[in-house]
Parts: structure tokens; sequence; C-alpha cells
């Protein structure tokens, strides 16, 4: 059985918006994170990062992260839309049955970025494995903050591996208990 990993960027005071604007990704980082793309099979994305990172990256050449993002199947949860580019398919009325159906599949885990609405359902089905958050040493100030949308009462995370950066940057990785 697969796991659902979701990866998230976070600034220390909680932002997760635009971490185009102030994440710090430098050669250590961007090569950790080309390694760990490695490891997943498939994205699992909300309908906002599905467009957001299609607008950015969808004709994006040259860039090997990039260039594996836009080779992966992607699978998108959407009330709105009604097709896809991009190498990816809609998860259609029920995302988490969906999901869940995903992830009893043999073969490599599946990768989501970004706490989004869409988490609100996953939380809720208990169908997040392992939450990992790149902690960078920046301050935002204002932005979608994270888990904004999610009721996280239930949400118990035990700490399981922590990885230092040069860069300042800590991935502290959580499991649900």
């Amino acid at each position: 059985m697969r796991k659902l990993i979701e990866s998230t960027l976070v600034t220390l005071d909680g932002v997760i918006e635009a971490p185009e604007r102030w994440s710090l990704f430098d050669d250590e980082s961007s090569a950790y994170s080309l390694e760990q793309l490695g490891s997943y099979e498939a994205f699992v994305m909300g309908r906002t990062t599905y467009e957001t990172f299609y607008a950015n990256w969808g004709n994006v050449t040259g860039n090997p992260y990039i260039e594996r993002i836009s080779a992966m199947p992607k699978y998108v949860a959407s009330r709105s839309l009604t097709e896809t580019t991009w190498n990816a398919t809609l998860l259609g009325p029920d995302p988490s049955g969906a999901i869940a159906k995903l992830k009893s599949r043999p073969g490599k885990d599946l990768i989501k970025y970004g706490t989004t609405r869409f988490d609100a359902d996953l939380v809720r089905h208990h169908l997040i494995d392992e939450f990992r958050f790149w902690y960078m040493p920046v301050v935002a100030g204002s932005g979608q903050r994270l888990f904004e949308h999610v009721d996280t009462a239930g949400l118990h995370l035990r700490l399981t591996d922590e990885k230092r950066l040069q860069n300042g940057s800590v991935i502290l990785t959580y499991v649900p208990d």
C-alpha cells in the first residue's frame, strides 16, 4: 500500500502562501528536492495548486526538477474543472474515495505539495500518512497560514525525522498518531 505524503514550505511565522516569493533554494535544497521526487509516482493536487503549477511550469524546459514534475501523473481534486491537461486526471465527485483507491494500488508513494482546502477532507478521512514541513528561515508577515482551512482538532502528530540544511531550513517529518 502506498502512502500519501504532504510536503509544505512554511515560513517561521507559519505562512505557506506564495513560496516563490520567500523560499530559499540553494544547490543543496534543490538537489534534495529533485532526489525526493524520485520516491514518488504521482502528484495529488487541489485545483488552485494544479492551475498555479501548470501556469508557472507547464511549458518550462531545461530544469530537471520541473521536467520531472511535468512528466509525473497528477490527480486533481476540483468541483469546477471539467478537463485537465499536463498529464493530469480529475479525481471525480468523491476525491477522498479516489485517493483511498490510489493508495491501495501497488507502486511508489503519492506526493501533495502545500496545505490547501482539500486537506480538510484528507485529514478528516485520515488519508495523509506523513507531513513534511520545510521551515524556511524567513518571516513573511502575511499570507495564508499552515492548516488555515483545516479542522485539526483530531489531528495528533508525532515527529519521526528532521533534516537540517545549510541554508538554515529544517525539514520536520510527522506522522499522524
